[in-house]
């Protein structure tokens, strides 16, 4: 989580109203302003499988997620940033595409949503991304994301302020390819103030990862 106060009671929402229920929700409160913090912790007031970290200093999006995940006790790790929206039936459709095809990792196609929750655009995915594929363009949604906890292990997000998953599914692509389920189960939310948006900050993370 980080200032995205407008959106996040909907994100949780996707994701408590998933219908595979066998699931933890773990929250890393990473910015170093507390003034969210009291809404969030009144949103999940009440809610047992909930856990809060709270980072004493932004530490950005990669190193926050490998701090959640320390603690995280499922054999599977689905990550969503505060402000993107699951289908109902992601979690559940997309653990039985895995199962089925004995994957260690999978994503799946989205669209593309503004601020107001209007669609922009679709993106599909291939069924099949191997590294060579992946050098050419990140064609990976991190929300739509589902992976081993044994493999994530392995390998786990990079310190960049973006970009931080792109160099992550790299890594994997290079052992492994990365299957993906061709069904719209995500809202990925494009916003002003994302880091995504930074363009200069893209080029040095794009460039240190290279």
């Amino acid at each position: 989580y980080y200032k995205k106060k407008l959106f996040f009671k909907k994100t949780l929402n996707s994701i408590s109203g998933q219908k595979l229920k066998n699931f933890e929700i773990i929250i890393i409160y990473d910015d170093e302003d507390k003034a969210d913090l009291d809404y969030i912790k009144l949103i999940i007031k009440n809610k047992n499988n909930i856990k809060l970290i709270i980072n004493h200093k932004n530490l950005g999006a990669g190193l926050s997620r490998n701090k959640g995940i320390k603690i995280a006790k499922g054999k599977y790790l689905a990550f969503i940033d505060a402000d993107d929206i699951w289908k109902k039936n992601k979690i559940r459709d997309q653990i039985k595409f895995m199962k089925n095809n004995k994957l260690k990792i999978s994503h799946t196609s989205y669209s593309i949503i503004n601020e107001k929750g209007q669609k922009l655009s679709k993106r599909d995915i291939k069924y099949k991304l191997s590294y060579k594929d992946l050098i050419k363009s990140c064609d990976i949604g991190l929300s739509t994301v589902i992976i081993s906890k044994r493999l994530f292990l392995k390998h786990k997000f990079s310190a960049n302020k973006t970009k931080e998953d792109y160099s992550l599914w790299l890594r994997i692509s290079k052992k492994i390819n990365i299957y993906g389920l061709r069904k719209e189960l995500m809202l990925w939310r494009k916003t002003s103030n994302s880091l995504s948006s930074n363009i200069l900050q893209k080029f040095y993370d794009a460039f240190d990862i290279y």
